[in-house]
C-alpha cells in the first residue's frame, strides 16, 4: 500500500482525482468537505493538502488558510486550484514551518500513518493557540461497505468498534497532551470517522 500512495501522490498525482472518486464511489469531496463544520475559529492550518480542494473551498468562506504536503506534484495541482499566491509550503508534518500558536484548527483528510506520529502531533499541538483543535478524518466508507471494511481492516466484530476507534485513533493524541475525542458522523450514504483533538 505503500507503494501505491507513493506512486499516486508522486508520478501519478495528476490520476489523484480520479482514483478517490472510483474508490470513493464519487464522494470523495463529500467527505474532505464534511470536516468543515468541525473547524473552529478563521485561521487553519492543513495538514496533507492534496490537489487543494479543501484549500479552495477554505479560502471561498473567508478562511486564512495555509496549507503543506510532503508531494511536489500535489503543490503545483493545488497552485492551480487555488493560485500561485496562496500560502502552500512543501515539507514534513514532523516539522511545521510555522510559529507557535498560529492556527485556531488544523485539519487533516485521509493522512497516511504520519499524523499520528509523536513528532507530527506535537508539532501541531505548537502552532495551535490554546483552545485550539486538531480534526482528522482518517477513514469514510460508503454505509453497504462500511462493516465490511471494518471485518477486513481489524477482524472483528462491530462490538469491538468504540476499543479499536479508542486503540488506534484516540491513544495517539491522548499520549501528546490532548483532550480527545471521537465523533461517527453518517453523511447521506456515508459513515465517518471524526477524531476531535482540543489543546489546553
Amino acid at each position: 500500500m505503500r507503494i501505491f500512495f507513493h506512486l499516486l501522490y508522486h508520478p501519478f498525482a495528476f490520476a489523484y482525482d480520479l482514483v478517490a472518486a472510483v474508490v470513493s464511489f464519487g464522494k470523495w469531496n463529500d467527505w474532505v468537505f464534511s470536516i468543515i463544520p468541525f473547524i473552529e475559529g478563521t485561521r487553519i492550518l492543513e495538514l496533507g493538502h492534496g490537489p487543494g480542494h479543501l484549500q479552495r473551498i477554505l479560502l471561498d468562506r473567508g478562511m486564512v488558510a495555509a496549507a503543506m504536503d510532503e508531494s511536489a506534484p500535489m503543490g503545483r495541482l493545488a497552485k492551480r486550484r487555488v493560485g500561485s499566491s496562496h500560502r502552500l509550503t512543501r515539507g514534513l508534518a514532523q516539522k511545521i514551518p510555522f510559529a507557535s500558536e498560529s492556527f485556531d484548527s488544523v485539519v487533516s483528510t485521509f493522512p497516511s500513518e504520519y499524523i499520528f506520529d509523536t513528532q507530527t502531533l506535537s508539532e501541531a499541538k505548537r502552532v495551535l493557540r490554546n483552545g485550539g483543535r486538531l480534526i482528522v478524518l482518517p477513514a469514510a466508507m460508503p454505509k453497504s461497505r462500511f462493516l465490511q471494511w471494518l471485518y477486513k481492516v481489524t477482524g472483528e466484530s462491530p462490538a469491538a468498534l468504540d476499543e479499536i476507534l479508542q486503540n488506534r485513533f484516540k491513544a495517539p493524541l491522548v499520549k501528546a497532551g490532548f483532550t480527545t475525542e471521537i465523533e461517527i458522523v453518517e453523511v447521506k450514504s456515508s459513515t465517518l470517522i471524526f477524531v476531535i483533538a482540543h489543546k489546553g
